[in-house]
């Protein structure tokens, strides 16, 4: 008995140690960049940091200083506040689009893979017919009616992660809607609202919370291609994407101004895909019983 005790004890103590290990180096490297990034993007208000939208134009194309740690841009505004509120807007948007998209697509992927028939067929029917819709043309339309404004590029980008986070979650669903402890609970008398909040819920949430930092990478690439173009959020307003065009301008004398904020998008997104990625892994249904 002391035996099999102690073995107990030694493989509740080694579980999350070798739960530690499958997350790996870029895990934890990745979680760590995010963390700064986010308490940046959140601080950036008390932080002592210029106004990102003062202008003077004698400070140019400043080179780095100690007034300007990553010198100024075209017209003349710091480039670290700059960097620092675009993070704020880009992780604003990368963030609350998803959240339309896991609520509002999980619901109707929960309601669907669970219901079947008719309703899966209208509810699959109509994300089809939204993913057939042009994604810029929508963008256009939308802004155009509505103008520029971060609430406005945020509803765009969440109405269209709706389809992707349904089919997750109806995916998700169909897999757990016949395992056994459905149709016990099915077999006991429970009611729909039970059995989807209570039992098919929580084991769908895993897959949609781990989908849903890939959506936030996806998110904050599709807002810096939007305000590239001219189509996210409304000047002097800092993104990296909008920082990352009006850099282009200056390739030739100060291509910083086009790489830092491009550095900045690239790592926060591969950051977002490494943390999702390994998180999907671990919390796939088909890896093993829930």
């Amino acid at each position: 008995m002391a035996t099999l005790e102690l073995s107990m004890q030694d493989e509740a103590v080694s579980a999350p140690v070798r739960r530690g290990r499958k997350l790996g180096l870029l895990f934890w490297l990745a979680s760590g960049w995010l963390a700064i990034i986010l308490t940046l993007a959140i601080l950036a208000p008390v932080l002592p940091l210029q106004n990102p939208v003062d202008m003077d134009m004698l400070e140019r194309r400043a080179a780095f200083s100690t007034e300007h740690w990553l010198g100024t841009d075209g017209l003349g505004r710091d480039e670290l506040a700059r960097l620092i509120f675009g993070a704020r807007v880009s992780l604003t948007v990368g963030l609350i689009a998803p959240m339309i998209g896991l609520v509002f697509g999980g619901a109707l992927g929960l309601l669907a893979g669970y219901f079947r028939g008719r309703f899966e067929t209208l509810v699959v029917g109509s994300m089809d017919v939204l993913l057939a819709f042009p994604p810029l043309i929508f963008a256009l339309a939308v802004t155009a009616y509505l103008g520029q404004s971060i609430p406005n590029l945020t509803l765009i980008l969440g109405v269209l992660g709706i389809p992707a986070f349904m089919r997750v979650a109806r995916a998700a669903t169909l897999t757990l809607a016949r395992r056994e402890f459905v149709i016990a609970a099915e077999a006991l008398g429970a009611s729909h609202a039970r059995i989807l909040l209570r039992e098919l819920l929580p084991n769908v949430i895993l897959p949609l919370l781990a989908f849903f930092l890939l959506g936030v990478a996806v998110t904050i690439v599709v807002e810096g291609a939007l305000s590239f173009l001219g189509l996210g959020v409304p000047p002097p307003m800092a993104s990296w994407g909008s920082m990352i065009g009006e850099g282009r301008e200056s390739l030739d004398v100060a291509p910083r101004l086009a790489f830092l904020p491009a550095a900045g998008l690239f790592l926060t997104v591969l950051a977002f895909n490494l943390v999702g990625d390994t998180l999907r892994a671990l919390t796939d249904p088909r890896q093993g019983a829930l």
